[in-house]
Order: C-alpha cells, then structure tokens, then sequence
C-alpha cells in the first residue's frame, strides 16, 4: 500500500476526528497541526512490524448548511 486516506470531519465544538479508510485507525485533536501529529503517531504504532505506507493523505470533510 503506497498511500492511507484518512477521512477527517470537524467536530462543532471545533476539533477534528480523522478515521482511515480501509484499516482501523481513528484518532481526534482539537486543532489541525495537533491532528497531523496524532495521524502519524497513530499510523506508526498500527503498522509498528510492518511496512507503513509511504503518503498519508488527510481528506477533510466539510458539511455546511446555509440558510
């Protein structure tokens, strides 16, 4: 696998959850640079005895309404 997509949606209260497509990591931050950093710790220990992939890609989900 060259490339893990995670699937990142903003929480109201302003944080971010982030869950892998296709493998079981998920993980949350309350900001954007935290999340980046828990993204790679949580990649690293799932694939802590065998080879990782080479890109993780971080793909936010944004949903507004607008009245």
């Amino acid at each position: 696998m060259n490339e893990l997509v995670f699937e990142v949606t903003q929480e109201a209260d302003g944080g971010f959850v982030a869950e892998a497509l296709g493998e079981s990591i998920i993980t949350q931050a309350d900001s954007w640079d935290e999340l980046r950093t828990n993204v790679k710790e949580a990649v690293a220990a799932f694939y802590f005895d065998q080879v990782a992939p080479s890109r993780v890609r971080l793909h936010l989900v944004r949903d507004e309404v607008l009245v």
